[in-house]
């Protein structure tokens, strides 16, 4: 199999499930046209761990991790299965590079995965497998942790870096689909340095981004960006999935970094 991509998904709000506004119909487009792969491999900010954990189970199970939504939330299940195979190959291949993985064979799906993946793959019929991602990072780091996994792309693994581009929820106004202008400011920053394949700017979003810290109150949203972009080796071809501002304050872009863009 030819290198698959890697891509950067905004998973918004749990409630992204049952609303899919404008991105959940361009994430399911994006999977109708991306090569099938042998598994997903996501890495969430809503499973993080001191040092990285695979997730090996067989069957992973839908975790609901939020509370105070929709009672139909509740009820969504993503029954995909696991991969143990790769999940184990994951597990090598970090550990060579130097990281101390560990297997976890209980681990199901948080909602930083199951979500945008009920868009991307809605019949749930693609293997699918978390990484958790290590607790203490910076940006360099955070490049370094999908730089590790990037031989996994080669072997049928689509690397999936499942975060916010912007996530500031002391900022949250549910149903609201115009942004504060520091988020379009943000965002477009951030697109720009995509765009342009500048690595070493990407790197420095939240140190020189205007309005860095107003969108990232705390880092661990914005990492896995990092991680899917470094999962590719750099950040051209890129393609841009826009998907609008949601409850106010959650830029809803997604990515596609890789030759297979």
């Amino acid at each position: 199999m030819s290198c698959l991509p890697s891509l950067f998904i905004s998973h918004g709000a749990p409630t992204f499930a049952l609303e899919p506004g404008l991105a959940g119909p361009r994430l399911t487009a994006l999977g109708r046209s991306l090569p099938r792969p042998e598994a997903v491999l996501v890495v969430s900010p809503h499973w993080m761990t001191p040092t990285p954990r695979v997730g090996t189970t067989e069957q992973p199970a839908t975790i609901h991790d939020f509370g105070g939504f929709d009672p139909a939330l509740y009820q969504l299940d993503y029954p995909a299965r696991g991969h143990q195979a790769l999940a184990r190959r994951t597990l090598d291949v970090l550990q060579r590079a130097g990281w101390s993985a560990l297997p976890d064979e209980h681990r199901g799906l948080d909602h930083g995965a199951w979500v945008p993946l009920m868009h991307l793959f809605p019949l749930a019929d693609v293997p699918v497998f978390q990484v958790s991602l290590p607790a203490r990072l910076d940006a360099q780091r955070a490049w370094d942790f999908g730089r590790a996994l990037a031989p996994l792309a080669s072997e049928g693994v689509l690397i999936i870096g499942s975060g916010s581009l912007t996530h500031n929820l002391y900022e949250l106004r549910p149903g609201r689909t115009q942004g504060d202008p520091y988020v379009a400011a943000f965002a477009a920053w951030v697109r720009e340095a995509v765009e342009q394949g500048d690595s070493d700017r990407l790197l420095r979003t939240l140190d020189d981004a205007p309005e860095a810290s107003r969108a990232h109150p705390t880092p661990e949203h914005f990492w896995p960006l990092l991680v899917a972009a470094g999962a590719a080796g750099s950040t051209l071809p890129v393609q841009v999935i826009e998907g609008g501002i949601e409850h106010g304050m959650l830029a809803m872009d997604s990515y596609v970094f890789g030759a297979s863009a």
